[in-house]
């Protein structure tokens, strides 16, 4: 039986613990009962129902929740939301849930520690969300998938593989492959790899272009680094151009590292193609402005945004979620990276 005795102090608006408390039930109780992402039995449904009103909880779309028993919104949890590939992949995701009268919150990730992941977590949950779309492109949206309970329904979105999961990707693999083909192709000897950071395993880009140079028989160097910083590509190009004569091409993580690393090889006197052929990664607006204009692979974040809510939409579509998460058909939603040649790649100057 509910206690009618108000628990929520009266200095604060009720939260999700309270809600519990007062229907006698667990946080993940109250939350499934929100999110709909797993059903409660019926007793218990009615006392969060029952809490919830005399407590007055209402996070933001809770009241249509429970207007309409479904929520309207959905989240995006993303470590950042102002690089170039995570901005269009949300941009993709909102122009799609907007289609289908979702609204959508966006969590930034503060950290990739375990307390930012349950951070985001509880933000977007306390909001009564149908699903989730993760961009786990980082270590914070790592840290965000281990804190989202398994009840939610949810979309990975990253470039690499994950068991059991919904998720939308592009083919990194495939195009960074493509990519250390065509300078191969030129004549260079070898291709060097300026890295973006990974989520733990190596990421797709890194691996397509260490698995071309093992096909062509080629030597495979390391790393040179990992780094999303474009002033840290300029230092290290530069440091390229006054040390490393014997690297004539270059494969980067993406598009503003290729560009740093051509200021740098230019601060040091080596010329882009001539001396050094550059390559970037995923058709960044100015790549193909900058001077020389830049080699890429493209990618349509876009689409990959747009993808991964349909792969979401497909879940909150079903009349029970937690049978559509177990189906294995139509999981995965993949799209290859086409290469873009342009200025900044031609045959090494020994050729």
């Amino acid at each position: 039986m509910v206690n009618p005795k108000p628990e929520a102090a009266a200095s604060r608006p009720a939260r999700i613990d309270d809600v519990a408390k007062r229907a006698g039930v667990s946080v993940p109780t109250v939350s499934r009962v929100l999110t709909g992402a797993q059903r409660v039995s019926p007793a218990k449904h009615e006392r969060v129902l029952q809490a919830i009103a005399e407590l007055g909880y209402r996070p933001s779309g809770a009241a249509r929740t429970l207007a309409s028993g479904r929520p309207s919104a959905i989240a995006i949890l993303a470590g950042n939301t102002s690089r170039y590939g995570y901005a269009r992949t949300i941009e993709g995701v909102e122009e799609a849930a907007r289609a289908a009268n979702y609204l959508v919150l966006i969590a930034a990730i503060e950290d990739d520690e375990r307390a930012g992941g349950v951070a985001a977590v509880d933000q977007v949950l306390g909001q009564s969300v149908a699903g989730v779309v993760v961009l786990k492109f980082d270590p914070p949206g790592v840290a965000a998938l281990k804190a989202l309970p398994d009840t939610v329904p949810r979309v990975v979105v990253s470039g690499q593989r994950e068991p059991n999961a919904y998720q939308a990707v592009i083919d990194e693999a495939l195009g960074a492959g493509e990519a250390t083909e065509h300078l191969l192709g030129l004549g260079h000897r070898t291709v060097h790899h300026l890295a973006v950071p990974t989520t733990g395993r190596e990421d797709g880009r890194t691996v397509g272009w260490r698995k071309a140079l093992r096909r062509a028989g080629a030597e495979v160097p390391e790393v040179l680094g990992w780094t999303w910083d474009t002033a840290e590509a300029r230092r290290i190009g530069r440091l390229i151009g006054e040390t490393r004569p014997e690297i004539t091409a270059l494969l980067c993580g993406n598009d503003e590292l290729a560009m740093g690393i051509m200021r740098g090889l230019q601060d040091a006197g080596r010329r882009v193609p001539q001396d050094v052929s550059v390559v970037g990664f995923d058709d960044h607006p100015l790549s193909s402005l900058w001077i020389p204009a830049l080699t890429t692979v493209a990618q349509d974040f876009v689409d990959l945004g747009r993808r991964s809510f349909g792969l979401l939409a497909a879940q909150l579509d079903s009349d029970d979620n937690a049978a559509a998460r177990s189906t294995v058909r139509s999981r995965r939603s993949s799209r290859p990276a086409a290469l873009i040649v342009r200025e900044s790649t031609a045959p090494p100057a020994s050729a």
